[in-house]
């Protein structure tokens, strides 16, 4: 993979107990463009945008993006944990 799209899968899909799923980085990016001022001052959250921020321009570390990404939704109870 060359270069991120919007249409570009994360690394594994991000089921939300919301029922909507995260797939895609234009997904991810949507979602956290979306992100309220005391979530964005969340220290998981800084990470996760830095991640995606990085993936961006180094599209290797999207699998480490994608982990942020989930761990922080987790944080936040946005998702089920499964125990992992």
């Amino acid at each position: 993979m060359l270069e991120l799209e919007k249409r570009s899968p994360l690394a594994f899909p991000i089921i939300m107990k919301d029922g909507r799923t995260l797939a895609t980085v234009g997904d991810a990016a949507d979602y956290l463009s979306r992100l309220n001022v005391d979530q964005r001052e969340r220290s998981y959250w800084k990470t996760a945008i830095m991640m995606f921020n990085n993936a961006m321009r180094e599209p290797r570390y999207l699998r480490i993006a994608t982990i942020n990404l989930r761990s922080a939704l987790v944080y936040d109870r946005l998702v089920d944990d499964g125990g992992a």
